[in-house]
């Protein structure tokens, strides 16, 4: 499937010891929102993964709009290393 292709920004020693801060989490998100989208490309009709992809959309937003707020460098390098598309305009 899609496991193969999934982002390596962030080495392994990074993922182990910052977990919590908000560029590891949206990481792990848009790996979580790349594998549903290609499952949902198969299963057009799991209502349930499709509640659960916007649930984590929503989630990752929120984190990006923080992040935005906090630090707009940090925020403009991980729109960049991960190819997500700035949907505002700050």
């Amino acid at each position: 499937m899609v496991k193969n292709s999934l982002i390596s920004v962030i080495s392994q020693k990074e993922k182990e010891e910052n977990r919590g801060c908000v560029e590891f989490q949206v990481f792990s998100f848009t790996n979580k929102i790349r594998i549903l989208t290609s499952h949902l490309e198969l299963h057009k009709k799991d209502y349930l993964s499709q509640r659960g992809l916007r649930k984590i959309l929503g989630k990752r937003q929120r984190l990006l709009n923080y992040l935005s707020k906090k630090n707009r460098v940090r925020y403009k390098e991980l729109i960049g290393q991960l190819n997500i598309r700035d949907t505002k305009n700050h």
